[in-house]
């Protein structure tokens, strides 16, 4: 697309795959972009399929206090919940026994907690450390029935998701890693809760920027003035974007900042 001078208010950043390298660190660079853009007045929020208590620390390290989290479904601006969309019970309860059939671990996420139906399963355990999270879920294999979840993940291959898509159409999954899928509504998307906080903030999605890498991300890209996907993303998310940047590993959020002239 040819890159036009605008006044953008808000830049959204996803998290693994984007706003940290492959060592889940936030380079030095990027962080001196960020504080540019805010000096401008934009504002930057974070937009990422994680729980909150999974990125605090990324968060304090930038000074945010805003975020879209769990995929779209909790977002909080400054401290002030802005919306919640949390999981049917009925369609939780469906999906428990159908993965309890197949034998496929099941990871539940509230706003205060992620919880696993299976004891120190190693799939999970795996998939904690791949994001440098310093704990694994606690067992509780009843903790749906009587806390309001907003997303939950199945520990199955790629070649298995196929069987949820088809038996769950009120379901959407979204695969975040090679052995787990994301869980939420159908009508639950990052767009989703980007909208609501833009509206929030009374700010058009023209004047909207995104940065994103995974499949997660591709509604995002496509409903923002601008979409950003990284040179490392899945090639699947490409068609979504106006601007394809450089990697993660190489300042791809600072790069495309440039892009836009906001550097």
């Amino acid at each position: 697309m040819q890159i036009k001078n605008h006044d953008y208010k808000v830049c959204f950043l996803d998290i693994d795959g984007t706003l940290v390298d492959n060592n889940k660190q936030i380079s030095n660079q990027t962080k001196k972009s960020l504080d540019q853009i805010r000096n401008k007045g934009v504002e930057v929020i974070i937009a990422t399929g994680r729980p909150p208590y999974h990125f605090f620390s990324i968060a304090e390290e930038l000074m945010i206090n805003s975020f879209v989290s769990f995929n779209g479904a909790y977002s909080v601006y400054k401290g002030e919940v802005v919306h919640k969309h949390g999981m049917d019970t009925s369609a939780l309860q469906e999906l428990i026994e159908y993965a309890g059939m197949k034998q496929h671990p099941l990871v539940f996420s509230s706003e205060k907690k992620s919880v696993s139906n299976t004891l120190n399963h190693h799939e999970i355990i795996q998939t904690f450390k791949d994001l440098h999270l310093n704990y694994k879920p606690e067992y509780n294999p009843d903790y749906w029935k009587k806390s309001l979840l907003f997303q939950a993940m199945v520990y199955c291959k790629d070649e298995e998701e196929i069987d949820y898509i088809q038996k769950f159409p009120e379901l959407s999954f979204v695969r975040w890693h090679e052995i787990a899928i994301d869980v939420m509504p159908q009508s639950i998307s990052k767009a989703y809760g980007i909208k609501e906080m833009l509206q929030f903030l009374n700010v058009a999605p023209e004047e909207a920027i995104a940065f994103g890498d995974g499949l997660n991300d591709k509604e995002m890209l496509d409903f923002v003035g601008v979409g950003i996907a990284m040179e490392n993303a899945h090639e699947d998310l490409y068609p979504y974007a106006d601007i394809i940047t450089k990697s993660n590993e190489n300042d791809g959020i600072t790069h495309g900042l440039k892009l836009l002239n906001l550097l």
